[in-house]
């Protein structure tokens, strides 16, 4: 049974019992700056799971694309990953345990055809807040009983405490919460596994599902009180679904990466399974490569601060691992296509997007591998330099050359194993890890000294490129509409790079009415200025801000021109800025544009 068939019958079963389908959303949130990625299903529905009534009704069902990045340390393995489906759904106010539970177990055993002998249940076993859920373990024996299984307590139905079978969102008053039971497939080869724990035999044990009963919410008094709407909320990884459903005992091996793999074999040479290491990387890659997709296929893109932090993290990682199977470029182009036919059944969309996804991780892999050439002559040049018997002085080194070209650790650890310069790696990585635990303790500890307005530098090039944005942000809005916003710029001593929100191409004529605004307003020679006020006073001046900044009540406005009042540009910013456009002379010439995302252009300008 394929994924797209094990997720229709999902649907399918909840439609049955009167469920709405609510979208699946991008993974980018709106509305929560805490949040970098939505990371379950539920996380549009906590207003109505509160007791707002949602406009689809009481019972909704949906599948979530997700991304817990925390994971990406455990890839590797047969069953982590780091982006997949949610499948679930919810009752708010209306169902609750007496249907739900036997609802899951039905669709597991009967749509699915799972080995109910190989299915095991987990509850809450209660304490000083809250009792121990012997309703849940009731209902779970009478499904049981169904299939001529006698459920007993400890041998197939387990009781754990808060740390396991609880869900709350947080710890302050007023917050949700209340018991889960969890769903196991036994893996293992002996028997059925009757009778094992699997809290004892994590590696045995596969958890495919998570039924959690809000049922009660957080006093002032640090306890819990029963809520007037019981809710339920249920979540059901698709991938590893898949894993129990299609025979594996591998997530790699399922339709939801197989074909990724299939095709690093068929690149490489290698067989997926045939030594520690090529499987390792196998796995972090198709992980990896997915996730990156559905990031970018989602409008982000690589940076070096929040979302775009993480596909960067993500590309790049790729890379490396990429070139432990001799794979030393175009890794994106060989994988992307794969990765949109395999997914064209849930995202059609995602075929047209393909060519521009690529385009965007091939100029990622390209500064990355820039940036590792120039690493790696830095290090064999500084390498010579320094004491090489100074265990300190190598980790510092690692250090500088990560921070100034990305170039990694491991990388650095390979280098100086080739020249015998170390053999014990573990004891390098924990020195160099605590170097830069002290080294983020003290950058925290600085953080009120960051310069203000993202620059690198305050060289005379770069500040006359910082005020160009400014001229290309207003020249922009006049031709183009007020539609546009800055998403972000990068500033060299060579060019200015700016994002802004823009659907269409630049034609030449749009390109030659932004610049001829841009050399009017140098060849005016009009003086740069900037003024303190607050942020009522700033927001009635027309002042832009974009970027969702918490201003403090004073905010610095830099403008182009002769008076608040009548610059022909203004914006909050930090600065620094030149005093006069004629610092910017002669003229702005934009020399490349490109698409980096849905609704997001991005342009290249030099001044001459």
């Amino acid at each position: 049974m394929t994924s797209q068939e094990i997720l229709e019958k999902y649907l399918a079963r909840y439609k049955k019992h009167g469920h709405k389908e609510i979208p699946n959303m991008n993974l980018v949130p709106e509305g929560d700056s805490t949040l970098l990625f939505v990371n379950s299903g539920m996380f549009p529905l906590v207003p109505y799971l509160s007791g707002e009534s949602h406009p689809l009704g009481k019972r909704l069902v949906n599948v979530q694309r997700s991304v817990r990045f925390s994971d990406i340390d455990e890839v590797g393995d047969n069953r982590h990953t780091t982006a997949f489906h949610m499948m679930g759904n919810w009752s708010l106010g209306d169902y609750f345990k007496a249907e739900q539970l036997p609802w899951i177990y039905h669709y597991f055993i009967e749509d699915l055809g799972l080995d109910s002998h190989r299915l095991y249940a987990t509850v809450f076993e209660g304490d000083e807040y809250a009792p121990k859920d012997t309703e849940s373990i009731e209902i779970i024996k009478k499904v049981f009983n169904q299939y001529g299984i006698d459920a007993k307590e400890g041998v197939r139905i387990f009781a754990y405490g808060r740390n396991d079978n609880w869900w709350q969102r947080a710890d302050a008053p007023g917050e949700l919460g209340g018991p889960s039971s969890e769903m196991f497939y036994y893996l293992g080869k002996d028997g059925n596994g009757e009778g094992k724990d699997p809290s004892q035999f994590q590696n045995e044990f596969l958890e495919i599902g998570n039924n959690v009963f809000m049922q009660y919410r957080k006093n002032d008094l640090k306890g819990w009180d029963e809520l007037p709407q019981k809710n339920v909320d249920f979540g059901g990884g698709l991938e590893r679904i898949a894993l129990v459903v299609q025979k594996k005992h591998d997530i790699f091996e399922t339709d939801n990466f197989y074909p990724i793999i299939q095709k690093l074999e068929e690149l490489t040479g290698n067989k997926y399974l045939q030594d520690e290491d090529v499987t390792r990387a196998m796995r972090i890659i198709a992980d990896h490569m997915r996730a990156a997709t559905f990031l970018a296929m989602d409008g982000v893109v690589p940076s070096n601060k929040d979302q775009g932090y993480i596909l960067r993290r993500y590309l790049r990682r790729m890379v490396r691992f990429a070139r432990k199977l001799n794979i030393n470029n175009n890794l994106a182009a060989l994988l992307v296509p794969t990765i949109a036919q395999m997914l064209v059944w849930l995202y059609p969309d995602l075929a047209k997007k393909q060519e521009g996804i690529t385009q965007l991780f091939i100029e990622e892999e390209e500064r990355f591998h820039n940036a590792l050439a120039k690493g790696e002559t830095e290090l064999r040049r500084q390498l010579q330099r320094i004491d090489t018997n100074n265990a300190t002085a190598l980790v510092e080194l690692a250090f500088r050359l990560y921070q100034s070209y990305g170039y990694p650790p491991e990388f650095f650890m390979e280098e100086m194993q080739e020249q015998n310069l170390t053999a014990n790696s573990k004891q390098f990585m924990q020195q160099y890890q605590h170097f830069v635990t002290r080294h983020q303790e003290t950058s925290r500890k600085g953080a009120e000294q960051k310069f203000k307005g993202g620059l690198a530098d305050h060289t005379e090039q770069v500040v006359r490129y910082h005020t160009a944005t400014h001229l290309l942000h207003m020249a922009l809005r006049q031709i183009l509409g007020k539609h546009v916003e800055q998403y972000g710029s990068n500033i060299t001593k060579d060019r200015l790079r700016f994002d802004f929100s823009h659907a269409d191409k630049l034609n030449e004529d749009q390109i030659k009415q932004v610049e001829s605004i841009i050399n009017e307003a140098i060849k005016q020679k009009l003086p740069v200025n900037f003024v303190m006020l607050s942020k009522e006073e700033a927001g009635k001046s027309g002042a832009l801000h974009f970027f969702k900044d918490k201003y403090g009540e004073q905010v610095k406005v830099y403008y182009i021109g002769n008076s608040l009042e009548t610059a022909v540009s203004k914006e909050y910013c930090g600065g620094p800025h030149v005093k006069n456009l004629s610092e910017l002379s002669p003229t702005l010439t934009i020399f490349k544009q490109e698409s980096v995302g849905k609704g997001v252009r991005r342009v290249y300008a030099r001044l001459r």
